[in-house]
């Protein structure tokens, strides 16, 4: 009943993988399960791989992605194939803290971001003050003045706390590195540092007046300064997240036996009558069933003119009700509104990796041995070329220094996190960092025609008759027939017929015929509504119908043929209206280069007119809804990068085939599962936004990993050949991940 196996086995004998290899054989599925760990002690890109490395060489995981700006992993395996508590004590083995992630805690998260900044902030003011005087005596010691300061004990006692206790961080960072396999930016910094104080404080028992205490305490002040301001701007990153926490209502007035009751949100149950005033969050989704109002959704969906609202209407949580009070029924509540299903698919989106991060990852993991090698080739070539020990040794630390590969870490991750924040709050969501790379890349994008060019509300424009007909017998006839249809147009008719004739009894038998219209026997009589080739199948001649066809194909607007007992006896036209920003949106999309296509099962000449109106060149007529993924597939096999654009439950197929999906949000759920981009809105000018938040977003990515690039390629050899100073080497390195997280803060201000 609780469809779970529970399994005793020998370890030795038989594994995680086989157990789930037999489940699957017999026909059988193990679910894969998504765990999140906070992860603690992570420095750099070198660390944030290694974690990723262990995890996913943990038996029964399919895959860990671990992502340094937000330090955090998550893992993905077959339900119930690993335990927590190894996945914990995986991480820990490698040397950091993990702690399982709960529900969300916003709480929780702030207090450790501020603890860490508090932490690194005082660090910094000590090792600043005890710093101050060490790189002030250099100067006394280049004018060969002599005092207090140029002492060799004198500094030793600055320089020690600085060293040992403040730079603690670094060696310990150093050892968890080392110890669990890797080698990461704690390691360069704490030989880089070691290596200029244990030479100094050897020349201070031997009597050599050649300390280069300044240059270690100065480069880990520097450190710290620039890992303060790293923890300050990453924080900044995740704003997007905390302001849609923030939008959701604390609590709910809910009426409970007649009485109006405030109680916790968490505490709402589904079927609750919930009360809303005017100026108030709405706590939770759900229907209106007394009452109407105008409500602002702008939070949600991006759009800032409030929406009427009346009984029946559906409103979503954390929006906020402007004018009218009402009472509504709590329909969706805790995880499955709305606000948390945008609130989870952003949180995976940022902690996604987008392709282009593949590369700094392969460098990150062999960058440090290598740097290590290069500063111990600077300091052999200058101590054995040029019998310089000195030269040697801090040209090497400033190698070391220079080298750490931080900012390569960082370039993706920030980016991707503010790109999606961004989205959001304009109501798109981005499943993932992948999805952006390539929607970047998109040559070609696919339009379905009826909800998405259009409003999907079709109306009925012309009824004409044949053989004597009454053209009310002939609306009341088709309003009968399509009362029990599901399809847009089929509604069209049956509000037409409410409107003039008021009641619409249902018909006896009926049969939808897929891509063609319907069938059905109503007071004895054979029906037939459809297209002509559904006429013509059923043996009926369409010769005298077709100049009236044609005309009204040419306005766009699609003609129902109207069959009964073999004869035709009348064509109801349906037009559905063009949403208002269409057309300037698929000129847009012209303008960036993009190739524009048209998608629908309306006959060509209907399909032309449509598109002529909203100035699209490529149409692709009477597709049958389970051959849209097959066209969009041919397109792709032209060799283009394909986006579609729909918001129906027969688009998800060709959603999901394409190489990246746009669902309509104002569509159906299913269309917004198989999208990768889901727009909150049914405004096509969404679609324009979306693309330009990925170029820019790319754009963004691409500059960050040319400065991470920039800073070591110029940095390392300039360091190696003796032009530069540790200490400038300390503050390179320290504002190289400044300036990239920096740079992508600049994509909040997107518009």
């Amino acid at each position: 009943m609780a469809q779970k196996a529970t399994i005793e086995f020998d370890s030795d004998k038989i594994d995680i993988d086989r157990l789930i290899n037999t489940i699957e054989k017999t026909g059988y599925e193990v679910p894969l399960v998504k765990k999140t760990l906070l992860i603690e002690g992570m420095t750099c890109a070198a660390c944030s791989s290694r974690v990723e490395k262990v995890l996913n060489k943990l038996e029964g995981v399919v895959k860990a992605n671990v992502n340094l700006s937000t330090n955090k992993a998550v893992v993905e395996f077959p339900s119930g194939a690993v335990e927590d508590e190894i996945l914990i004590e995986t991480v820990e083995k490698a040397g950091y803290k993990a702690e399982l992630e709960r529900e969300r805690d916003m709480d929780r998260e702030k207090e450790l971001r501020e603890r860490e900044v508090k932490s690194l902030k005082t660090s910094f003011i000590v090792s600043a003050i005890l710093s101050l005087p060490l790189f002030s005596a250099m100067f006394f010691h280049m004018a060969g003045k002599e005092n207090i300061l140029t002492n060799g004990y004198f500094q030793l006692l600055l320089a020690t706390p600085v060293q040992f206790i403040i730079g603690y961080r670094f060696y310990k960072g150093a050892f968890n590195s080392l110890r669990g396999g890797g080698a990461n930016m704690d390691v360069l910094v704490a030989m880089g540092t070691s290596a200029a104080y244990f030479y100094s404080l050897y020349n201070v028992i031997v009597g050599v007046h050649e300390y280069y205490f300044e240059a270690s305490a100065v480069i880990i002040t520097l450190i710290l300064l620039g890992k303060t301001f790293e923890a300050v701007a990453k924080g900044k990153t995740s704003e997007a997240i905390k302001k849609l926490m923030g939008l959701q209502p604390k609590t709910a007035r809910v009426i409970k036996d007649g009485i109006e009751k405030d109680i916790p949100i968490e505490k709402v149950n589904i079927g609750d009558i919930i009360v809303v005033r005017p100026g108030e969050r709405i706590p939770v989704d759900g229907i209106i069933i007394e009452g109407h109002s105008s409500i602002d959704e702008s939070m949600i969906t991006g759009e800032s003119i409030p929406v009427d609202k009346v009984i029946g209407d559906q409103v979503i949580g954390a929006t906020i009700n402007k004018f009218g009070s009402f009472k509504f029924e709590a329909k969706k509540i805790g995880k499955d509104t709305v606000l948390s299903q945008i609130i989870k698919l952003v949180e995976d989106a940022q902690g996604s990796k987008a392709p282009v991060q593949r590369l700094a990852d392969k460098i990150s993991g062999i960058f440090v041995p290598i740097v290590v090698a290069i500063a111990a080739i600077t300091f052999l070539g200058f101590y054995l070329i040029q019998g310089n020990f000195n030269t040697g040794l801090i040209n090497a630390v400033a190698v070391l220094v220079i080298a750490c590969p931080c900012a390569l870490g960082l370039a993706t991750p920030t980016a991707i996190m503010v790109g999606t924040g961004k989205g959001a709050e304009n109501g798109i969501l981005i499943k993932s960092g992948e999805h952006l790379e390539r929607t970047h890349k998109m040559e070609t994008i696919v339009f379905d025609k009826t909800g998405t060019i259009t409003k999907g509300e079709p109306e009925v424009t012309d009824i004409v008759t044949y053989n004597s007909m009454d053209r009310d017998e002939l609306l009341r006839i088709a309003a009968t027939v399509e009362k029990s249809s599901e399809h847009p147009l089929g509604q069209a008719i049956v509000k037409k017929g409410e409107e003039e004739l008021l009641e619409i009894i249902q018909p006896e038998t009926f049969m939808a015929i897929p891509g063609k219209g319907l069938k059905a026997i109503l007071e004895g009589k054979e029906i037939y509504i459809g297209n002509r080739k559904l006429m013509i199948e059923s043996g009926m001649d369409i010769e005298g119908v077709e100049g009236e066809l044609s005309r009204l194909e040419e306005e766009g607007k699609t003609a129902m043929i109207v069959g009964i007992d073999g004869n035709i006896s009348g064509i109801i036209a349906v037009a559905d209206q063009i949403k208002e920003n269409s057309k300037k949106a698929i000129e847009e999309l012209k303008n960036m280069g993009l190739e524009v296509y048209m998608i629908t099962g309306d006959n060509e000449r209907t399909a032309k007119a449509i598109a002529k109106r909203v100035g699209i060149d490529n149409v692709l007529a009477e597709v049958l809804p389970e051959n849209k993924a097959e066209v969009v597939e041919d397109i792709r096999g032209k060799g283009k990068h394909v986006g579609m654009v729909g918001d129906g439950i027969n688009d998800a197929p060709a959603l999901a085939a394409a190489d990246v999906g746009f669902a309509i949000g104002t569509g159906t759920d299913v269309a917004m599962e198989a999208a990768d981009i889901t727009l909150m809105r049914g405004d096509l000018m969404g679609i324009v936004t979306a693309i330009r938040l990925s170029h820019r977003t790319m754009r963004t990515i691409k500059q960050n990993l040319f400065w991470a690039f920039f800073y070591n390629s110029i940095g390392i050899p300039f360091a190696a050949l003796g032009f530069l100073n540790p200490m400038i080497a300390g503050a390179a390195m320290a504002f190289s991940s400044v300036s990239v997280v920096t740079n992508s803060l600049r994509l909040r201000n997107f518009k």
